[in-house]
């Protein structure tokens, strides 16, 4: 499996010349993410995990693309029929032909005020897990982790690692951050490498692991 970081949480996987994208949101520079791809995983409804927009012209030219997601985003794509597939914690589906397990249900509180919105997490062929904007706790070889989000500390991010162990960690949702926060970032995550013995780092945009 390939995996390739397309701009803050959005990510590309491909596997026997298929491939399926998660989150394209409108922090994402290359529209390319969605070139080919057969399905769609979308965890939440926030607009830098959904550009609607971008959805719907990739939905149009091509008619058999199919999205997973929570209900709150199924309710704002109904013109998409039923190709929008609406999943829930529990669930198991088949995706451009890969596994997809269905994990958590809600947003991370990010405000004393306003209850968190629907949010599922997805585990990709038992090997990638990511989770949208919260930090359920599943064992995955390899961890998308959020590096940087108003909702989350540095102690969230070390504190999920430690929780999680997994054996390769990708930090993703970092598109917020300028020059000098990636630099922090990269020196938390450097310093969480060593204690656990793992393979966690920041890909850059573009970047590819093979997994």
């Amino acid at each position: 499996m390939r995996l390739i970081k397309y701009g803050h949480a959005c990510v590309r996987l491909e596997k026997d010349s298929r491939a399926l994208v998660i989150d394209p949101g409108m922090i994402m520079p290359d529209a390319a993410a969605l070139a080919g791809a057969e399905a769609v995983l979308v965890t939440h409804e926030h607009w830098d995990h959904l550009d609607a927009g971008r959805l719907r012209a990739a939905a149009e030219s091509d008619p058999e693309l199919v999205v997973y997601t929570c209900e709150g985003v199924a309710r704002g794509l109904a013109e998409f029929g039923d190709r929008v597939r609406v999943v829930r914690d529990g669930d198991v589906v088949k995706a451009a032909g890969f596994e997809v397990a269905v994990v958590g249900e809600r947003h991370h509180v990010s405000h004393p005020d306003v209850a968190p919105v629907g949010n599922v997490g997805f585990l990709v062929d038992g090997e990638v897990f990511h989770p949208g904007d919260a930090l359920t706790v599943v064992d995955a070889p390899t961890l998308l982790v959020p590096g940087q989000a108003p909702w989350m500390t540095v102690p969230d991010l070390i504190g999920y690692l430690r929780a999680v162990r997994p054996r390769r960690a990708f930090a993703v949702h970092d598109g917020l951050l300028n020059e000098w926060g990636l630099k922090v970032l990269d020196g938390v995550l450097e310093s969480e490498r060593e204690r656990l013995g793992a393979d966690i780092r920041r890909l850059p945009v573009g970047a590819a692991a093979e997994l």
